[in-house]
């Protein structure tokens, strides 16, 4: 078996669904505009886990290095939560393996070719060829991205 080198992915994490994370959650949305008095009720609690992973079996947790994507809203540190149950579309994000290197990309097919698009215009994107070994992970269905 050929050893995955990890290009800018940093770690790869399991799901724990044994764990609940139940947060308070709030019957209003807060406003991103003029502000608007808070409420003092909740609606509840909040599962992370039920919100952000629908397949656990088929889900995994990567963190991400490098810059090659921020302009699709994921920076070096960011947490990805990858299906690896969805089936891939064109314009999904990936975890995708290229010739043994473990990457995260835009991934595009037409007219019969498959390109991994960087969202950086300092990178080019990838054609996939009928020598290179290619296998797309899973699907990025969510990005995890601290603010401060």
């Amino acid at each position: 078996m050929k050893k995955i080198i990890i290009k800018n992915i940093e770690k790869i994490f399991q799901p724990n669904m044994d764990s609940r994370s139940d947060y308070p959650i709030f019957l209003e949305s807060v406003s991103a505009g003029f502000p608007s008095p808070a409420d003092d009720y909740l609606e509840g609690k909040l599962d992370l886990n039920e919100h952000l992973v629908r397949n656990p079996a088929s889900t995994f947790f990567v963190r991400v290095t490098g810059d090659s994507m921020i302009n699709a809203g994921i920076y070096s540190g960011d947490i990805l939560i990858v299906d690896r149950s969805l089936t891939t579309k064109s314009g999904n994000i990936v975890i995708a393996v290229l010739d043994g290197e473990l990457t995260v990309k835009r991934f595009i097919y037409e007219n019969g070719t498959v390109k991994l698009y960087p969202e950086n215009p300092l990178y080019q994107a990838i054609e996939v060829r009928g020598e290179m070994k290619f296998e797309v992970w899973g699907v990025v269905r969510t990005v995890i991205h601290n603010v401060l």
